[in-house]
């Protein structure tokens, strides 16, 4: 099953720590399995400080495996300990996002305060997709420079590997990997020194099964790289690396392609992300990414992070992935989640974004969102 990693962009700022809600209550549905490309690379300019960075990517799934998740119980009060973690507990808001441009074209919409309080008001990743050089640096330092200056921390998410989607919805990305480490080498000059949080290359491990032995080595080698870049160029900066999602690949076979790309070193990771653009349950995430930590070895402080922005109300009986209804927000975005292992719960994949049902791939349908944000 091919993971799937729809974007997001980030919205404004945040007034404080931002705790989950449901307290690894929140059932995911099934993720759609596939990786899809920007429907519209947008790169508009947002209010300074903030970037030209593209709105969240919506994917759309080439197998469809298994979609249902698992009904795994929440982890034991025992096992609710916070892990410490040099990221502090407050994460940045992008003022630029497809929400939030809704939310101020419609003021007068009765939908629009639910929208605004509930998805526009919250924090989210913040995506960087296209593959030219010459402006990434100052698109990634535009943001965090914005985080830097309210004292946050910015999620960015790195999605310009090459044979991205492996020719499916979301293909594109480099067009080699000389040219993808130039890329990264640029992304890295716009981290500043500030505390950061980057979801690297969505799919691009999980995924890397439709590449030929030696592409598939290449690109590893790439990832391993480009975490040693992200780290060197901001030793605050902790990078996380793709580790799919709890219905995909078997722990430890996801553990194994991890290590092949570096996500065991120190030097180049932090750990692990899961569930980007699915609607799996954070507990399914939570004992998920908890195997494969342990498969992976490595220091014992590598962590893991999850996308809890639309699990929150458990896989639709049929398993739809493609917006489906019923849905509800998961977890609130978090630095501090409470749980061994488990760095945060961030919002990847911005609620109201379409997978492509409720509207082209990536565009912004806000009665998905209404349904989401009122369940």
């Amino acid at each position: 099953m091919l993971a799937v990693a729809s974007a997001v962009v980030a919205v404004a700022t945040v007034t404080g720590a931002i705790s989950a809600l449901d307290g690894g209550r929140g059932a995911d549905a099934a993720r759609s399995a596939a990786t899809g490309s920007p429907h519209v690379d947008r790169l508009t300019a947002a209010p300074p400080p903030s970037a030209t960075v593209t709105k969240s990517p919506s994917r759309k799934p080439r197998s469809p495996a298994s979609s249902r998740s698992r009904a795994t119980s929440a982890p034991a009060a025992s096992e609710r300990e916070q892990r410490s973690s040099t990221v502090s507990a407050l994460l940045y808001r992008h003022p630029d996002s497809h929400v939030l441009d809704w939310v101020r074209a419609h003021p007068a919409d009765p939908r629009t305060p639910l929208i605004a309080s509930r998805i526009a008001d919250r924090p989210a990743a913040v995506w960087f997709a296209d593959p030219s050089p010459s402006a990434i640096a100052s698109r990634v330092r535009a943001v965090t420079s914005g985080a830097a200056a309210q004292g946050r921390v910015p999620v960015l998410v790195a999605y310009a590997i090459p044979d991205r989607d492996c020719g499916g919805a979301s293909e594109g990305g480099a067009p080699d990997l000389d040219a993808y480490d130039r890329w990264i080498d640029a992304f890295a000059a716009g981290l500043g020194s500030g505390e950061v949080v980057v979801v690297l290359e969505p799919d691009s491990i999980a995924q890397a099964g439709c590449l030929p032995a030696a592409r598939r080595a290449g690109r590893f080698a790439s990832l391993a790289r480009a975490g040693r870049v992200l780290k060197a160029a901001d030793p605050k900066a902790r990078v996380y690396y793709d580790a799919g999602h709890s219905g995909w690949h078997p722990a430890g076979e996801q553990a194994a392609l991890l290590r092949q790309a570096g996500a065991a070193s120190p030097a180049s990771s932090d750990g692990i992300f899961s569930n980007v653009s699915n609607f799996r349950p954070t507990s399914d995430e939570i004992t998920y990414d908890r195997r494969v930590l342990d498969a992976l070895g490595g220091p014992a402080r590598l962590g893991a992070v999850i996308d809890t922005s639309r699990n929150g109300n458990g896989a639709p009986a049929d398993g739809t992935w493609c917006d489906p209804a019923g849905r509800r927000l998961g977890q609130a975005p978090t630095l501090s989640t409470g749980q061994a292992r488990i760095d945060a719960y961030l919002w990847v994949k911005l609620p109201g974004e379409s997978d492509g049902c409720e509207g082209a791939p990536g565009t912004f349908s806000p009665s998905y969102a209404y349904a989401l944000a009122s369940s």
